[in-house]
Parts: C-alpha cells; sequence; structure tokens
C-alpha cells in the first residue's frame, strides 16, 4: 500500500488520480471515475471531485493509495 501525504485539509479525487501519475491528465483522471473504476474506502466513487481526507483509501488498477495527514505518518 501507498501513501500520500496532504499538504492541506483534502485533495479531489481527479487531482490526486493526476498527480500520482495514474492518469495522463484530468481528463482522463475524471474518466476512470466515471467508468467506475476508482474505489474509495472500499465503495465505487462516481464523483470526480470527491474530497480526500486523511484516513481515505483509494483503490485503482489493483493499487492501493491511503491518505494521510503530516502528523500521522511514520517518516514525521
Amino acid at each position: 500500500m501507498k501513501s500520500f501525504i496532504l499538504s492541506e485539509d483534502y485533495i479531489e479525487l481527479v487531482k490526486l488520480l493526476k498527480l500520482l501519475g495514474l492518469a495522463d491528465t484530468g481528463g482522463r483522471a475524471g474518466q476512470l471515475v466515471e467508468q467506475g473504476e476508482v474505489l474509495v474506502n472500499g465503495h465505487t466513487e462516481l464523483r470526480k471531485r470527491a474530497k480526500l481526507r486523511n484516513g481515505d483509501k483509494i483503490e485503482v488498477f489493483g493499487s492501493t493509495i491511503k491518505i494521510e495527514s503530516p502528523e500521522n505518518h511514520p517518516d514525521k
């Protein structure tokens, strides 16, 4: 499982997919979400701009990414 450290209160789902390189563009990230390819906390997420916060788990392409705040990350 990979970790993503938040620098803000939340990050939008499509922005995370693009930032992590799971989608080349924001448009492609939106398509992945629309097609039901992304799970958030075990449920299919169809909202492109879903706000991801500390503790959320995202699954896409067989990979899992856990959202963490800097305070909760062991490499702090």
